[in-house]
């Protein structure tokens, strides 16, 4: 397995690419054809590789899907499950302070009237105490589109699968649903700003009501 991926890295193929037949990998890697047919499945599972009928074995989208399922079941028989859910809130917050320089860069000077839209939408909601989900994970999966990080827009998307299957074991109040919503306007206009640590300061004033309510349910 670890052969093949390094025929890949070796040639900087990139996904969608085609790899060689069987017999050649046999050929190349000298071993034998249940060996590399082994590899090549366990290459699949992980989305590195992609076998079609018919048509033979290309590289991968390498997604983080495979991660994702195995954080999923990790998560899903932790013995604490509050404590899981910390954790992936605080690997969140990381990856908006994270992106948070380019962000401000990006967005400086501009309005972006999607964001804006879905901040509205948010408060809205929470004006009428209803929960606003739909609207979080898409303003923070836009926000990540900007930066064109792939690998960061897909994490973040991981955490948050992880963060709704999590939260349903927390007993959610809809008290700080208000504040969450105006954190949300808050880091938009502070980035628009060009305003970095405006932004950093409304990026915790985002989770403190989440995490407000982890701390109590640990206690």
């Amino acid at each position: 397995m670890e052969a093949i991926e390094r025929y890949i890295s070796d040639r900087r193929l990139q996904p969608g690419d085609s790899l060689p037949t069987e017999s050649s990998l046999c050929t190349y890697l000298g071993v034998s054809r249940s060996s590399v047919r082994e590899a090549l499945r366990q290459l699949q599972a992980l989305e590195i590789v992609s076998v079609q009928q018919g048509r033979g074995a290309f590289v991968g989208d390498m997604s983080l899907r495979p991660l994702v399922k195995s954080l999923l079941l990790r998560n899903s028989i932790s013995p604490d499950s509050v404590e899981a859910l910390r954790q992936v809130v605080a690997v969140r917050r990381i990856l908006d302070l994270g992106i948070g320089t380019e962000l401000v860069s990006l967005l400086a000077g501009t309005h972006h009237a999607t964001l804006h839209e879905l901040v509205d939408r948010m408060e809205a909601k929470a004006a009428q105490k209803e929960w606003f989900t739909e609207e979080d994970v898409a303003f923070h999966t836009t926000l990540l589109g900007l930066t064109d990080n792939v690998l960061a827009e897909q994490l973040s998307e991981a955490m948050w699968l992880l963060h709704m299957r999590a939260v349903n074991s927390v007993t959610r109040s809809v008290e700080g649903l208000l504040s969450t919503a105006q954190a949300h306007r808050k880091m938009l206009v502070a980035a628009e700003n060009g305003d970095i640590n405006a932004y950093a300061s409304a990026v915790v004033e985002h989770y403190e009501p989440i995490e407000q309510v982890l701390t109590s349910a640990q206690n």
